[in-house]
């Protein structure tokens, strides 16, 4: 157990490879709720939302769920978030945001200094609400078992309203592991029965709990950014290959100016996926080199386990972003062979 923003979490359970393993080929328990969860009220919400988010927010209807970065007037990322327009149980709808753990009070603070004359209340809901992911193959048709709301018949990013052990809980097909399943949200009262319920049944399928760092390996595999490593103050919006969860046509947000002209700037590193000869992972921080010349740096990197191959993420000059180019990754101070792949490593079979 670690400290991590202030909470305490797992770092494993079991073992990495095996926490890993479990998720691709059955079902991976992560509890998630350290993630900052705001709940939203006002006339204005929808509006509001829809200007310090990238991506499009106004006109998304009830169910949907979009994933959006939330930049400052400089267009750099203050934090990637999920934005959940949902009804309750009584079909009433409501605006949640789901953002990390690590930003949760700056991001708190950003909102609320941005709300200005609209009418948006913020009501910080983190400590009263529990969140567990349950990823894999298996994962859906387990949680169907136990949910009145079955994950399959959600498209991929909706959610809704469902009982489990008679309490009402939000189920929304999310994740954060390259793998189907869902993200559940309960009340904090309710989360040790339904984390013991999910778990007596994971075992028996093969799954289990996972901690930190097997959601590290996962979400590295799926090619999916961490903030802080990927995303941060220092990293323009456009830089990042994020080209989904920025829309600029019609509508206006925080940084858009700023956003639009760091796509546009060729002096800006973009981000890419580098594969790398051998077993040995290129960290955090390692140069990455062409010709003799540094032209870029390693964000997260690790050696895959499911492909069984050394993968990192990381900034490049776009001079050597090509997929195919060959360039070299200084690890402590050893020179090692690297080809810029495709982003994401891994991908499920559909």
């Amino acid at each position: 157990m670690v400290d991590f923003a202030g909470w305490t979490m797992p770092v494993q359970y079991s073992s990495i490879i095996k926490e890993h393993e479990s998720t691709r080929n059955a079902v991976g328990l992560f509890d998630v709720s350290h993630m900052a969860r705001f709940y939203f009220a006002g006339s204005d919400v929808e509006s509001f939302l829809d200007r310090v988010a990238t991506r499009r927010i106004a006109g998304v209807k009830t169910g949907k769920i979009r994933y959006s970065l939330i930049c400052n007037d400089a267009g750099n990322i203050l934090d990637d978030v999920l934005i959940y327009h949902l009804s309750d149980a009584a079909g009433q709808p409501y605006w949640m945001m789901v953002a990390n753990a690590s930003n949760r009070a700056k991001i708190y603070d950003w909102l609320q200094q941005h709300i200005g004359e609209a009418d948006v209340q913020i009501n910080d809901r983190t400590v009263e609400t529990a969140m567990i992911a349950v990823q894999g193959p298996k994962a859906n048709a387990m949680v169907a078992a136990m949910s009145s709301l079955n994950p399959d018949s959600l498209s991929y990013y909706c959610g809704g309203s469902g009982q489990i052990n008679g309490a009402t809980m939000v189920v929304s097909r999310t994740g954060y592991t390259g793998e189907d399943g869902c993200e559940i949200i309960c009340e904090a009262a309710d989360a040790a029965e339904l984390w013991q319920g999910l778990f007596e049944a994971a075992e028996p399928i093969g799954g289990g709990a996972c901690g930190l760092a097997s959601r590290d390996t996962l979400r590295l595999e799926a090619g999916m950014p961490l903030y802080g490593h990927e995303l941060s103050e220092e990293i323009n919006a456009g830089q990042t290959g994020l080209g989904f969860a920025i829309q600029m046509k019609d509508r206006d947000f925080i940084g858009k100016a700023a956003v639009l002209a760091g796509k546009k700037n060729g002096e800006l590193p973009v981000r890419i996926g580098l594969q790398l000869d051998g077993r040995r992972a290129a960290r955090e921080g390692c140069d990455i080199m062409k010709d003799g010349n540094r032209l870029g740096f390693v964000t997260s990197g690790t050696f895959s386990p499911t492909l069984q191959k050394s993968i990192s993420m990381g900034y490049v000059d776009r001079s050597c972003a090509e997929v195919g180019t060959e360039v070299i990754v200084d690890i402590r101070g050893k020179s090692h062979p690297a080809v810029v792949v495709e982003v994401p490593f891994y991908q499920r079979a559909k």
